[in-house]
């Protein structure tokens, strides 16, 4: 049953993730979405989320994007009707048009294991309320913002940097939180294969921004960004320090 936790200090700060800006619901309720959710297993499982908080994927657990950290939420499966209770205590997914991830083991009770991702309704719930909500969001609740440029780091090479000779990277996404930088990345090594090597974490006036490379050159660097674009979904822009 859900109850009634304080909200998370840090976790619910507005966030820069892949070229969008979002800032999280300040409250739980009032939040009613469908969309594509999908789930996230073994890969994951003992790491970190942006709760600061392991991940047990044989938990009834969730990622949102702006649902408040932790809070509760009931996901119906609209194929098939079934229905689970999950624990919001991570941020995502950033992919692929999708509103949740959700753990393995409520994957499993809604039955989209096999096809990866299924389409849901998600619902926030009230400690002590039913779980049918009142008022439900009609507009986008995520205010989105493109990120503004940013001026190049001056901050002293990192060991990253130092180990390859390497000062020229991709910029992924700029977190305040360093949990939710951490998840982050982990998603970004995840999608992005062999590249995901590559993929590391730059701490700099109060942001940890998640960065690939090193490239050699600018001109790399941007030949780079270009083929990522489709396949990623949107385009990186250069960093150097």
């Amino acid at each position: 049953m859900p109850r009634d936790e304080p909200l998370h200090r840090y976790a619910n700060r507005p966030y820069e993730a892949l070229g969008k800006r979002y800032v999280p619901l300040s409250a739980p309720g009032n939040y009613k979405e469908r969309g594509i959710a999908s789930w996230y297993g073994k890969k994951f499982h003992g790491q970190r989320t942006s709760s600061g908080e392991v991940y047990n994927m044989y938990g009834m657990s969730a990622a949102h994007k702006t649902l408040p950290i932790p809070s509760y939420a009931r996901v119906t499966n609209l194929r098939n009707g079934k229905s689970v209770i999950v624990r919001v205590n991570d941020r995502g997914p950033f992919m692929h048009d999708r509103i949740m991830d959700v753990s393995y083991a409520a994957a499993y009770r809604l039955d989209i294991i096999g096809n990866g991702s299924g389409e849901v309704e998600v619902e926030s719930i009230m400690p002590g309320q039913s779980a049918t909500i009142v008022q439900t969001v009609v507009a986008d609740p995520v205010q989105v913002q493109p990120l503004l440029p940013e001026p190049a780091p001056v901050a002293v090479a990192t060991r990253e940097d130092s180990d390859t000779g390497g000062k020229v990277f991709l910029q992924l996404g700029s977190f305040r939180s360093p949990e939710g930088a951490d998840s982050f990345l982990e998603r970004m090594r995840d999608e992005l294969g062999d590249l995901g090597k590559q993929v590391v974490p730059y701490a700099q006036g109060g942001l940890t921004r998640v960065h690939l490379g090193p490239y050699h050159t600018t001109e790399e660097a941007r030949a780079s960004a270009d083929k990522l674009e489709s396949r990623l979904g949107f385009k990186p822009f250069i960093s150097l320090h």
